[in-house]
């Protein structure tokens, strides 16, 4: 959700519903948790966790810019080419999807409510046809009227993962295709309507090759954003991207910046959920991760973007200080820092030799590499965290008493795979981010213990998933065997968590999440898995794939995430949002 990396919601096979709050008069209640009164209320003092299940100093105070800074980039702006789960959480302030999760701090925060359809899917055959109709008065930045048929081209652009490489594959799985149709680039004849249907302007049909009920989690997802077709300029688009929600690209230079202003034919009256009160967003790109961290400190940036928490450099400036103690957040996420441990580059073909890198890991030198207990999270014995539904203890690879590693049985794991001496990988991270970095180097120190030779290779974090290390081709050149991951469920049940990261079919030739688990097994027990209807036997079988994809070793789980987030200078309307884990870029203003 990340995409999430982090890129995360609540379903146990049903839909989950929500409404969205409407403003009314200066005392009711906006869907940002303030007033919609005009006045600014004075700023709330400052207090740990004070925006975690709550709003941290709820103002509708309009004007200033938010500035925003990232210690590399997004994957893209272009909705139909990312993945990252603070691209989902920041992309809602310039485009509008079908639905969305609903602004609101904690778990009001998993509810889908409407946004660009005047009202959830309308669900009929057995839950494989999904009809939806706009609200009317939407309009593009350059006051062209939105209309289903371009959320319709907007999801079909979507699916062309050679053009777009990085996002999920949810529509391109479900949806009943037509075996002749490759893209909107290639086939651009080909009759869709077996999967997409826009009978009228306001009419958007979806169909499904089988039933799902909750679908309405793919219309939350940036594909259903509408992107006119007249405007469409491929990989380019993400140089100016059509905005449909309050705010427009007034620049996007990748690797640079991004500058947004107010979009003049954004209605109010068409939008129950974004109150829109910044003037406008400064983004910084290529940003210092520990020098972005002393910025945020002292008030020259207000947000770092990638929502992950402050590097280990300021831990214990942040922590050691009652005054920025107060100023932070320690929220827990559905998401699990993890290390794909890669098959395709031998001798990792070997599960023995897999398992023998589960075995001299040390658990408390990777917990501290990503900020500690306190501010980083548990120990995470299994892929799947605690937070989801579905979720078991268990632990197949014990660490040893001390959670150091267990360097006996990684040794007896080598002699099994047939080289008791070890051997020599590589291992990709995002370079940009000194918490992966200090983790590839605490698995550095505990796998030499058993000899196994571990070179690291840093790599940008815009483009990790697209060209390195979410690339078949480029780790099999590169030998590749681990590769630093993290993965937020893009909605809260076994589903919305794994599948996007276990199963072998999701895989392509570039932009894979999953980057190491190609197992039938697996991919038969998430069928199981999509059949079952009894909501607890459905858990059931979320945890049996857990537990094989643990068997198989092709996961190393590092811990189950928390980060120790700090609210910028003069922010309102501050909160964690439990569907991405993060602060609700769409719910603050600035003072």
């Amino acid at each position: 959700m990340t995409r999430r990396s982090l890129v995360v919601a609540t379903l146990s096979g049903a839909l989950l519903l929500g409404v969205a709050a409407c403003g009314g008069g200066s005392t009711s209640t906006s869907p940002s948790g303030g007033s919609t009164g005009e006045a600014a209320a004075p700023a709330a003092a400052d207090a740990f966790n004070a925006g975690i299940g709550k709003v941290f100093n709820p103002s509708d105070k309009k004007g200033g810019v938010i500035k925003f800074a990232i210690s590399d980039d997004f994957d893209s702006v272009d909705p139909a080419d990312t993945y990252y789960g603070f691209a989902w959480d920041f992309l809602r302030v310039y485009g509008r999807s079908l639905v969305t999760y609903k602004p609101a701090p904690g778990q009001e925060g998993n509810q889908v409510v409407p946004d660009l359809a005047e009202s959830l899917g309308q669900a009929s055959d057995d839950n494989k046809t999904w009809t939806y109709k706009l609200r009317t008065g939407v309009k593009f930045e350059d006051g062209t009227p939105v209309k289903s048929a371009d959320v319709k081209y907007a999801v079909l652009r979507s699916l062309d993962k050679k053009t777009f490489p990085n996002g999920p594959t949810y529509f391109n799985d479900w949806l009943d295709l037509p075996k002749d149709f490759v893209s909107v680039y290639k086939t651009p004849d080909v009759k869709t309507d077996s999967a997409i249907e826009t009978p009228d302007d306001q009419t958007i049909v979806f169909h499904l090759k089988k039933g799902y009920a909750g679908f309405d989690n793919f219309a939350a997802l940036p594909g259903t954003i509408p992107v006119p077709q007249a405007k469409d300029t491929g990989v380019k688009y993400r140089e100016h991207v059509v905005a449909t929600g309050p705010y427009m690209f007034k620049s996007a230079e990748a690797g640079k910046g991004y500058s947004l202003v107010r979009n003049p034919n954004w209605d109010q009256a068409t939008d129950q959920i974004r109150k829109a009160l910044p003037d406008g967003y400064e983004i910084e790109a290529k940003a210092n991760a520990d020098d972005l961290d002393n910025r945020l400190i002292s008030g020259d940036v207000q947000v770092d973007l990638a929502g992950t928490g402050v590097q280990p450099a300021a831990l214990s400036r942040v922590l050691g200080d009652p005054a920025l103690k107060a100023r932070s957040d320690n929220p827990t996420a559905a998401r699990t820092w993890y290390w794909s441990i890669i098959g395709d580059v031998k001798p990792l073909d070997n599960l023995d030799c897999r398992k023998a890198i589960q075995f001299a890991a040390d658990k408390v030198a990777l917990q501290t590499a990503y900020n500690g207990p306190f501010a980083g999270g548990d120990i995470a014995t299994s892929l799947m965290p605690p937070s989801i539904a579905g979720h078991q203890d268990f632990n197949l690879y014990p660490a040893g008493a001390d959670n150091h590693g267990d360097v006996a049985k990684a040794k007896e794991a080598l002699t099994a795979c047939g080289q008791p001496n070890g051997f020599a990988i590589n291992a990709a991270y995002r370079a940009d981010r000194p918490k992966e970095k200090q983790a590839g180097e605490a698995l550095q120190q505990a796998l030499a213990r058993v000899g196994i030779k571990l070179t690291l290779k840093g790599y940008p974090a815009g483009d990790y998933f697209a060209l390195y290390a979410g690339k078949p081709s480029f780790n099999k050149e590169n030998n590749i065997g681990l590769a630093a991951n993290g993965w937020g469920a893009d909605w809260n049940d076994g589903f919305g968590f794994l599948s996007q990261i276990v199963d072998s079919r999701t895989i392509r030739e570039a932009g894979n999440y999953n980057m190491s688990v190609k197992d039938p097994a697996v991919d038969a027990l998430i069928d199981k898995a999509m059949t079952t209807a009894d909501a607890t036997a459905r858990n059931g079988v979320w945890a049996e794939v857990d537990k094989k994809v643990m068997e198989d070793s092709y996961v190393l789980p590092a811990v189950w995430a928390k980060a120790l987030t700090v609210r910028g200078k003069g922010l309102t309307n501050v909160f964690v949002n439990d569907a991405y884990g993060l602060y609700d870029y769409l719910a603050l203003g600035v003072q």
